[in-house]
């Protein structure tokens, strides 16, 4: 029986992964831990919960031999927006805290799930269907780390073999869970102000077209990785991940269908207007779909629908 372990379970893809996870695999088998107590009654009471800073490797190891754990899920981290204003704290969760919890699993001989990000790509990447293999110098700490994260892992997986498998995560977009700090959080926000204002100031140019993805699509990305065949896996650390893309404006046209009052202004923010710039526009997924058959179940009108529908 799979024992996992979750960094980070109350952040924006914790919180849902823990509770999937649990639905899966059964509570007990499930233990959430992050650096802040859960608000949500089903995830704090749902399965055990551990107070865990992946900055102090020994507490992280003693929680793994009391609960057994033989499979990691790491999602402790700072995100885009938010590291490119606290750069030294991004470096250090993000690389620190993923060495710490690569040679825990190592040592105990776990699976480890790594998240990767559209943000390891950088302006010097084919920005349309950008490939499985390509150059990655992105121009954000919050990438830098992503991509230093990616080859940390496949060194692991190379030198020690650590079953190291991880996705580049597109824009995820979520009803349950505030946004925490991204390039992409408009995705999220446009919906709350449409609902509630029927207006929404965006800091992202109307055309500044990104990868997206609905969370439910994620999370089962996330499950269907760590389940499939060790022996299919090539590009293990890590895939391109696809499921939408769409601008600002073409997603506010789409509520507008559905909220006929609503309308969207603009209001450029440069900083994050920059990160959007030099990350892809549409990704190449054939990798995923190939090796571990991915395919997505949410487009652009599907995910509106719910969302609206969900968050109402």
């Amino acid at each position: 029986m799979k024992r996992i372990l979750v960094t980070g379970a109350v952040g924006q893809i914790g919180s849902e992964l823990t509770l999937a996870l649990r639905a899966r695999y059964g509570g007990d088998a499930v233990v959430a831990t992050d650096v802040r107590m859960p608000v949500e009654a089903e995830l704090r009471d749902g399965g055990p919960f551990e107070f865990v800073d992946c900055m102090d490797p020994h507490h992280l190891t003693r929680v793994m031999q009391i609960h057994h754990v033989d499979t990691i899920y790491h999602l402790a981290a700072l995100l885009s927006a938010v590291g490119e204003v606290r750069p030294l704290q991004a470096w250090q969760l993000n690389v620190n805290g993923l060495v710490n919890v690569l040679e825990a699993a190592r040592q105990y001989k776990c699976a480890l799930f790594f998240p990767s990000s559209v943000g390891a790509f950088g302006p010097d990447t084919p920005r349309k269907r950008t490939p499985q293999v390509t150059i990655q110098r992105p121009t954000t700490m919050y990438g830098v780390t992503k991509v230093v994260g990616e080859m940390l892992c496949e060194d692991y997986h190379r030198r020690f073999g650590t079953d190291t498998r991880g996705l580049r995560f597109p824009g995820l977009i979520s009803y349950q869970t505030e946004p925490g700090g991204g390039t992409t959080d408009y995705a999220v926000e446009i919906f709350r102000q449409a609902l509630q204002h029927a207006v929404y100031t965006c800091y992202l140019r109307a055309d500044t077209r990104l990868p997206m993805m609905y969370m439910p699509d994620a999370i089962r990305a996330m499950i269907e990785l760590m389940e499939a065949d060790p022996s299919r896996l090539i590009h293990r650390n890590a895939y391109n991940l696809g499921a939408m893309d769409f601008t600002p404006a073409e997603i506010g046209e789409a509520i507008k269908k559905r909220i006929p009052a609503f309308h969207i202004e603009y209001a450029v923010d440069p900083r994050r207007q920059a990160i959007a710039d030099s990350w892809p526009q549409t990704l190449d997924d054939s990798a995923a779909r190939e090796e571990w058959h991915w395919a997505p179940r949410f487009g652009l009108d599907a995910m509106v629908d719910e969302m609206l529908q969900r968050m109402h």
